[in-house]
């Protein structure tokens, strides 16, 4: 396991039993996320970087009970507190890296990802690795809850030019790893890039 996965295992795992008492008032927002992927009856959909798996439940009910809802995180104590907040009904929940998904090529119709980017050690690399589960017009949603600016104040740093969620270098990010941009929001309230699985 590298450093960068070492990092972010010892980040969340020392947040994971207060992370959702942290957040209380985001499920609005990752329910309206869901819906901006236009799930349907039965399909397969995949939350990466679940964590507790807020999003599970929307999922759950978009994709109803023909469907198939995976979450993959990388934190074994955040997929305890997801199991203990019930999350686990409403999806499998996997232990597992973005970087090599337990997943055949285009098992999947969509994948969820909130808070993902940020903390990908190797971005372009891993999107291609999500976007080989993926089947060919399958939807993307990279999402956070409060946009960059307010991110960016909440953690007590500046945006820079040079950041990767801003829209041209996540565009391009994107499109070299198999995905095109469909719709991009950066608002205080959200954050909200959509992208289709290139053929």
């Amino acid at each position: 396991m590298s450093d960068d996965h070492t990092h972010v295992q010892e980040f969340f795992t020392a947040r994971a039993a207060d992370w959702d008492r942290r957040f209380p008032d985001d499920g609005p927002a990752y329910a309206a996320a869901v819906a901006g992927l236009g799930l349907r009856e039965g399909d397969r959909v995949l939350d990466a970087g679940c964590g507790t798996g807020r999003a599970l439940p929307p999922l759950r009910a978009a994709v109803g009970p023909s469907g198939v809802v995976l979450g993959a995180d990388l934190t074994p104590a955040m997929l305890r507190e997801a199991a203990r907040a019930g999350r686990d009904r409403d999806g499998a929940l996997l232990l597992a890296d973005v970087a090599a998904l337990p997943l055949r090529p285009s098992a999947l119709d969509a994948v969820f990802a909130a808070g993902l980017i940020a903390h990908l050690p190797d971005p372009a690399g891993n999107l291609r690795e999500i976007a080989r589960v993926v089947r060919p017009g399958g939807v993307l949603a990279l999402f956070h809850p409060i946009g960059r600016a307010a991110l960016a104040a909440r953690q007590g740093r500046t945006l820079t030019p040079d950041d990767l969620r801003a829209e041209p270098h996540l565009r391009a990010l994107l499109s070299r790893s198999g995905w095109r941009m469909t719709s991009y929001a950066d608002e205080d309230t959200r954050f909200l890039a959509l992208a289709v699985r290139a053929d």
